[in-house]
């Protein structure tokens, strides 16, 4: 998590409007980086994780759509303003081979290190460091409101001002699953809404950098 965070920060100090495009976009390598590091660390310490097994998968997806429908709500049913910042790969559309990695290491990034991270640390370590500092002696879901409401806060604060009402109620309903099955495999393997709210609305979320236009990451590269 320090790591992913101290890349998160890097990407926000050396962005600079107006200077040359690594400047300008920093995004474009920051985050492939943050993806490498982050996945080789994970895969590095897979060993200390006690994901334990599946349970109650239909719950898990039926929170996950509940979710997706909470995070699709302002844009798709609310009449908000669409919201235009954020990643937009047609910067790349010029040259198919740095669109498609862009793309590729995105998705991964999605999928796989902010996923794992944000659970490992969050309903793996926070949920129980709350309830005690030898957090080894706590049993995996075990509920207390302090940890429920700092775990579902810190949720909601890592995301950007606009989605912490969305992040709020989402953080909230991935501590009950952690609650109901007992299994950070459970957790982990939730769909994330990120992966299938980006076809409809215009931004999904700016900070998970997917994309800005539904039509923009759906035609590919343009010519």
């Amino acid at each position: 998590m320090v790591l992913f965070l101290a890349l998160l920060a890097l990407c926000q100090l050396v962005t600079a409007p107006g200077h040359a495009f690594v400047l300008r976009h920093a995004e474009f390598w920051v985050y492939p980086t943050q993806t490498i590091f982050c996945d080789a660390l994970l895969l590095w310490f897979r060993r200390c994780y006690e994901f334990h097994r599946l349970k109650n998968v239909a719950f898990t997806l039926l929170i996950a759509l509940a979710v997706f429908v909470v995070w699709i709500t302002p844009q798709q049913f609310l009449n908000f303003a669409p919201r235009t910042i954020g990643f937009d790969p047609q910067i790349l559309g010029n040259n198919p081979a740095f669109y498609w990695s862009t793309i590729s290491f995105r998705f991964l990034r999605l999928v796989a290190v902010v996923r794992l991270t944000e659970e490992i640390f969050g309903r793996g370590f926070l949920l129980r460091f709350v309830i005690d500092e030898h957090f080894e002696r706590v049993s995996f879901g075990k509920f207390t409101r302090p940890s429920f409401a700092i775990v579902a806060l810190a949720f909601t604060f890592s995301h950007s001002r606009a989605d912490w009402l969305a992040a709020f109620v989402a953080g909230a309903l991935y501590n009950i699953v952690a609650y109901r099955t007992r299994s950070l495999a459970s957790v982990c393997s939730r769909p994330r809404r990120n992966q299938f709210t980006p076809w409809f609305v215009d931004n999904a979320d700016p900070s998970m950098g997917i994309l800005v236009r539904k039509e923009s990451f759906s035609v590919g590269p343009q010519s």
